[in-house]
């Protein structure tokens, strides 16, 4: 649906509302026509069930409007004494028709002096509840919006298992694009595994189906600054075509607001030339300089004539590493009690069982309880993934021969990397240059070139495109130039060689952008493998996200607050009832 199709559609409901409530005006005193005229018919409407004329505001926004239009309606049957229990879930379930019935066939008399507070304790608790939900999902959707770290390509900048609060105002939150969903969930509703909004995902039918035309234009709010080079950004992952994320299914077509979160670092910003040489970031040619907080990790061979010891490497602080415990002989019982921290198996060439752990290992006391014998296998080269820093402290250390950083020369094709055509042999360590459009901006097309832009004249830009030999027809026009409607950006994680990112699938448009995080409120080591392998990362609790210098934790003065705050209202209450 477009600006003028959604103008549309708004004076159609003011329609209804007059045709549904005049007469209930009139009997509270008022007039008929100020019933039919827009947002004024609200602020009337507020004053005759006697609620905040701010209310009216709500009922325009996206998402919390699904909200406050039961409420209304169950105010507007009860300022006229309809206030029984199944007139209740009548106006509800009618979708607000119910008074039609109201203001045509009965006669109803307008209650002036109406108590406002729920008559029943059922009552109360539904009403701070459904409040409540109004509060929450305003500030989920237009202000803060928790997160959690699922995947390691932003270690050890950001860490698998931290939770996040994003701030959606800092880029100006976008306004929902989908009007009718649940509130508070993103894409699937938690337990029931369905989707939690209401649109038709075949991609045969998504441009022409009557479920989407209730969809809004990409708006977007002012905010307080513009993305950065190196910002962290929490965006719609563009190349979304799941039903519910990390799920295998047929392939859909999702709303930009409903496609699954990705966050990683925005490395170029519209107007830039971006290249990656070495697995270093070049921007308009030079290296660009990373924050001090960021770690970039790179995969790393470390070679040993006495064997890479896992107990060395977990001294130094590494974690991306896989080991190797072999065993002559294992029960299925057996199996079953280490399952749980096993990446895979094998046997080997000796004949012995090979398994394979992430570098937590398996516990002693799980061991023990098996009843089993294993000895490690220490590998005189060993693949990992770490920051340069790290790189150099292993190579100054004693038992460690070499360590040699692993990079995909120049001019060999990688796999599945951008734009995906055999013109293009770049790789995940060396790959462009490329340009990042610009809103307004125009480029020279021709056939070599098309591949770059392909989807965003398609998909991001709504264009239909066509190629007969070396001509180019974009909306049945032949072209050999393109204008970019929106701004684009490049996204990728700190964990260079193990990070779907930009490099995969492109361009992020800004219609994708959702906020930056700017907090960890709570962290979980091991989040990924099972609550009993759980341990919380208190340095991690309460820090800032941005900033310089090592993250200092604000949770003790957290605590210190919340205990005032404890000792505080105990007191006042205490000196309350002493007077009372």
């Amino acid at each position: 649906m477009n600006g003028t199709q959604w103008i549309i559609f708004i004076l159609i409901i003011q329609v209804i509302h007059f045709l549904g409530t005049w007469k209930l005006y009139v009997k509270a005193g008022r007039k008929a026509w100020e019933a039919a005229i827009p947002i004024y018919n609200g602020i009337v409407l507020m004053q005759i069930i006697k609620r905040p004329k701010w209310w009216v505001i709500l009922l325009f926004i996206p998402i919390i409007n699904l909200m406050m239009f039961p409420v209304v309606w169950v105010e507007t049957i009860r300022s006229f004494g309809r206030k029984s229990l199944m007139e209740s879930w009548l106006v509800v379930l009618t979708l607000g028709f119910y008074i039609y019935y109201v203001n045509y066939s009965l006669d109803v008399e307008y209650i002036e002096d109406r108590s406002l507070h729920p008559t029943t304790a059922l009552g109360e608790w539904v009403s701070s509840i459904v409040f409540a939900v109004v509060a929450a999902t305003l500030v989920h959707t237009y202000f803060i919006q928790p997160y959690v770290i699922p995947t390691g390509s932003l270690e050890k900048t950001l860490r698998v298992g931290d939770f996040l609060f994003v701030s959606k105002f800092h880029y100006g939150a976008r306004v929902p694009i989908t009007t009718i969903a649940a509130p508070m969930v993103h894409d699937t509703l938690p337990g029931l595994g369905t989707r939690s909004y209401v649109a038709d995902v075949d991609p045969s039918t998504y441009k022409t189906s009557l479920l989407n035309k209730t969809h809004l234009p990409y708006m977007r709010l002012p905010g307080v600054t513009k993305i950065d080079r190196n910002d962290i950004v929490v965006f719609s992952w563009p190349a979304d075509t799941v039903y519910r994320f990390f799920k295998k299914e047929r392939g859909v077509k999702k709303p930009i607001d409903k496609k699954s979160n990705y966050v990683k670092r925005c490395v170029g910003i519209p107007g830039d030339s971006l290249a990656v040489i070495d697995g270093y970031v070049y921007i308009n040619g030079k290296q660009t300089v990373l924050p001090d907080r960021a770690k970039p990790q790179y995969d790393y061979m470390a070679y040993s004539q006495q064997g890479v010891s896992s107990k060395l490497l977990k001294e130094l602080g590494v974690t991306d590493f896989n080991r190797i415990f072999i065993t002559s002989q294992l029960n299925q019982s057996q199996l079953n009690m280490i399952m749980p921290y096993l990446l895979g198996s094998r046997r080997g060439e000796s004949g012995n069982i090979e398994l394979i752990t992430n570098h937590l290992g398996i516990p002693t006391k799980v061991i023990r309880s098996a009843g089993l014998s294993l000895k490690e296998q220490t590998d005189r080269q060993r693949l990992l993934t770490i920051t340069e820093n790290l790189a150099a402290k292993l190579k100054n250390r004693t038992g460690i021969d070499s360590i040699i950083k692993i990079l995909e020369p120049k001019g060999k094709p990688g796999y599945n990397i951008f734009p995906q055509d055999n013109r293009y042999a770049w790789n995940n360590d060396n790959f462009g240059p490329i340009y990042l459009p610009e809103k307004g901006k125009t480029v020279a097309l021709d056939i070599d070139v098309l591949p770059l832009y392909k989807k965003i004249i398609k998909d991001y830009e709504g264009n239909s495109l066509s190629v007969n030999g070396s001509q180019i027809r974009i909306n049945d026009q032949v072209t050999d130039t393109y204008t970019f409607k929106q701004d684009y950006y490049w996204m990728m994680g700190d964990n260079r060689d193990h990070s779907e990112d930009s490099r995969t699938w492109g361009y992020v448009p800004e219609d994708h952008v959702v906020g930056t995080p700017i907090f960890i409120w709570m962290s979980i080591e091991n989040f990924t493998n099972g609550w009993r392998n759980w341990s919380f990362r208190w340095e991690r609790f309460f820090t800032t996200v941005n900033g310089s210098g090592e993250p200092v934790s604000y949770f003790k003065y957290f605590l210190m607050t919340l205990a005032g705050w404890f000792i505080f209202d105990f007191i006042r209450k205490r000196r309350k009832k002493a007077k009372g």
